[in-house]
């Protein structure tokens, strides 16, 4: 948990709060998707509870809150510019909702997903 004072007293984001800002940040960015199990327990864990913060882990550092999204994009758009814009709108999302010091998005492209064009 990440813990900001202030005069009245402290404030405590849970690391689960900040990964749900990142997740619905990241599906409305263009290009998105879906997101992408980190590890095969956590695809195990998706099938049976759905996890609005599939895909997306959180750490505290001393420098500020590194994020690591896990997504499946569109094929055909540019992967590079996606990856680059996801990182940017989520960076920014978090650190406006939370008023915490984003480090690090790091974004990993796990699959592409064809569309139906019928």
């Amino acid at each position: 948990m990440e813990k900001k004072p202030n005069t009245i007293g402290s404030i405590y984001i849970a690391h689960r709060a900040i990964a749900s800002v990142a997740y619905y940040s990241a599906l409305t960015s263009y290009g998105v998707v879906g997101f992408a199990a980190k590890n095969f327990a956590e695809g195990l864990t998706q099938a049976i509870v759905k996890d609005p913060t599939l895909g997306v882990e959180v750490h505290q550092l001393p420098g500020g809150v590194v994020i690591d999204l896990y997504l499946i994009v569109e094929y055909g758009v540019r992967i590079k510019e996606v990856a680059a814009s996801v990182a940017e709108s989520v960076k920014y999302q978090v650190e406006k909702v939370t008023g915490m010091v984003i480090s690090a998005v790091n974004v990993h492209i796990r699959g592409l997903r064809v569309s139906n064009t019928d």
